[in-house]
């Protein structure tokens, strides 16, 4: 099956273009973007070797719902999704920060409390708790949104200080996280689903400060079924998720953590199927809608094409 792991488009008013590490982002006459979502996947912060059938299509399509639902409450970037693996946007100035907010105690988080931790990017933890437990309101863990490398944990105070946001602009991102969360974890509830944790980036334009990139995919967030979900924490079994997480645990069960030396282990194309049901099990259980796979084959000519007749048509 074709997946699309790199692009190379050179779009009519082209300035730049941007490889990371699931999207590459071109941007047009400075002003606009094209964001296509690969089926690349990446976990601790390592590209995979080997694409994942679909999923740039459900993350795309994913982040489009996302967006025109949370546009009512937080600006947002996105113009128009011409095609079902490309959205375009206004370009914006992002800030060098990622926001993470979590409404329960999982994943790396669990991992450095676990450890002993009991502060997490200048918000104190209390003892006691457990793996997947619900924080009594949910926390924001800023993380620095590296070029290379691994994102680092940083507090609010030291964003702050050391000049990377300003307070002001801190203060809206930090309200629009709280409001992005609140109707994120409202929507996933109507479908049986928990919104744990996630992350969100904003950039500034015109003086504003704008939501980018996408929103409550399966790469940015982390979702528990609701149905047996206390059941299972009072008896400390693992939750019944719908994320990324099932990937970053089988690459840690096979010895792979992004550490160096380490092999990426062998991904078969049994397991690459498993990945891309996955996906499409989320984008189905989160949007209520059946997953209506667009034709596999000449990705790469029919995003151009889309692409190209979106922009003419916004610059007329």
């Amino acid at each position: 099956m074709e997946t699309l792991t790199k692009t190379n488009y050179n779009f009519p008013g082209q300035t730049a273009v941007y490889h990371g590490k699931v999207r590459d982002v071109y941007t047009v006459n400075n002003d606009i973007l094209v964001m296509v979502a690969t089926d690349r996947i990446s976990a601790f912060d390592v590209i995979l070797p080997e694409g994942i059938p679909y999923k740039g299509q459900v993350l795309n399509q994913l982040a489009t719902y996302f967006l025109e639902a949370t546009a009512d409450i937080v600006p947002n970037w996105r113009l128009a999704t011409p095609d079902p693996m490309a959205t375009v946007g206004y370009r914006c100035e992002g800030f060098p920060v990622e926001m993470i907010i979590r409404g329960y105690l999982t994943g790396s988080a669990w991992r450095e409390y676990a450890a002993g931790c009991r502060e997490l990017c200048g918000v104190k933890l209390p003892d006691g708790m457990r793996e997947n437990e619900r924080f009594p309101e949910p926390i924001i863990t800023p993380t620095t949104k590296a070029a290379e490398g691994h994102d680092e944990n940083i507090s609010r105070e030291e964003i702050i200080a050391q000049g990377l946001v300003s307070e002001a602009d801190y203060e809206v991102m930090e309200r629009y996280t709280r409001a992005l969360f609140e109707r994120g974890t409202k929507m996933a509830a109507e479908k049986g689903l928990i919104l744990v944790d996630t992350k969100y980036e904003f950039g500034k334009r015109d003086g504003k400060v704008i939501l980018i990139d996408e929103i409550h995919t399966p790469d940015s967030s982390r979702y528990f079924y609701a149905e047996g979900f206390e059941e299972r924490f009072a008896k400390g079994e693992p939750q019944k998720q719908l994320s990324k997480e099932f990937v970053r645990q089988w690459l840690i069960d096979h010895g792979f953590m992004g550490r160096e030396g380490q092999q990426v282990p062998e991904m078969t194309p049994e397991f690459c199927r498993e990945v891309s049901q996955r996906y499409i099990e989320l984008y189905e259980h989160v949007t209520g809608r059946r997953f209506e796979a667009a034709p596999a084959a000449n990705l790469e000519e029919r995003i151009a094409s889309n692409v190209t007749n979106c922009l003419q048509e916004l610059a007329n």
